[in-house]
């Protein structure tokens, strides 16, 4: 056999082999595309649902895998590294979850905030001779969202036949928080004593809003701790942003070499250690 037959044969079986693992990468991305649709769009159903949202997830899905890949392409033409846009494209995968967290800690929070009013206005009602469901649909016309979408809740589990001791258990699952447990007891202690409901929603919206006045103040000390973790989380980010600029030879050995690699690796983690530990020393529980 000659020599360009030899050479004609090699080729052959490497683009025959690539081939091959273009058929393999591509049907293992689509089962994996699949199954990661499968899993985001049930989560995102059940989400946005807590929300009270009515939000196809599938359009969901897609506005997500759009910012994922945005962002790589992003990272790509800003480095100038494909490797850098793999992390990227992984990390904005967390996106919707973080985005999740941070809209249920912000619904969680005005929910323990609207709760002293609607105590106080509970009582009001129970005092002039209401009944606590009527009071419930009184409340529920004048509040806002979230606390008017969660007693809207309990208001229709009851028609449903759904007991009050099972509704209050239900908006403690679903309100997660001290303040929830606080006056969903009371309510049922209440219930179950036959005393007075007016006066322990009263004393109970009291001790709600002193603390969260003490929160409050807390909140306002350890500000600047707070704000301290970003600064020293971020200012490494901008000098090596302004050194890539300056001295985008030197620098180009931090994006392009294994060292490099692993610098960039290490400083990461101590970042969000340094972030972490100052978030817990100034996280003050009350």
């Amino acid at each position: 056999m000659s020599e360009g037959e030899v050479l004609g044969l090699l080729t052959l079986i490497a683009a025959f082999s690539a081939g091959l693992l273009a058929w393999f990468a591509i049907d293992v991305g689509t089962v994996s595309l699949a199954r990661y649709r499968a899993y985001f769009t049930e989560h995102a159903k059940f989400k946005v649902e807590e929300f009270f949202l009515f939000i196809d997830p599938t359009r969901l899905f897609i506005a997500n895998l759009a910012v994922m890949s945005l962002g790589a392409l992003l990272a790509w033409i800003a480095t100038g590294s494909a490797l850098t846009a793999v992390p990227v494209f992984l990390a904005l995968a967390l996106l919707p979850r973080m985005a999740y967290a941070w809209m249920r800690k912000s619904r969680l929070k005005k929910f323990e905030e609207q709760l002293p009013d609607a105590l106080m206005m509970l009582s009001g009602d129970l005092r002039v001779g209401l009944g606590l469901s009527l009071a419930l649909q009184q409340v529920v016309a004048e509040a806002q969202a979230p606390l008017a979408q969660e007693f809207a809740l309990m208001l229709r589990e009851q028609r449903l036949g759904v007991t009050l001791e099972q509704s209050l258990n239900n908006l403690s699952r679903r309100m997660p928080t001290q303040t929830t447990t606080l006056v969903t007891a009371a309510m049922r202690i209440a219930n179950e004593t036959g005393g007075g409901l007016a006066e322990t929603l009263d004393h109970t919206a009291q001790t709600i809003r002193t603390r969260l006045q003490m929160e409050g103040k807390i909140g306002a000390l350890t500000a600047q701790g707070k704000l301290q973790a970003w600064v020293v989380g971020l200012l490494p980010i901008v000098l090596m942003a302004i050194l890539n600029k300056m001295e985008p030879d030197a620098m180009g050995l931090l994006w392009s070499t294994r060292i490099g690699w692993a610098s960039i690796t290490a400083i990461i983690f101590l970042e969000l250690m340094g972030i972490y530990t100052i978030r817990r020393i100034v996280a003050i529980d009350v």
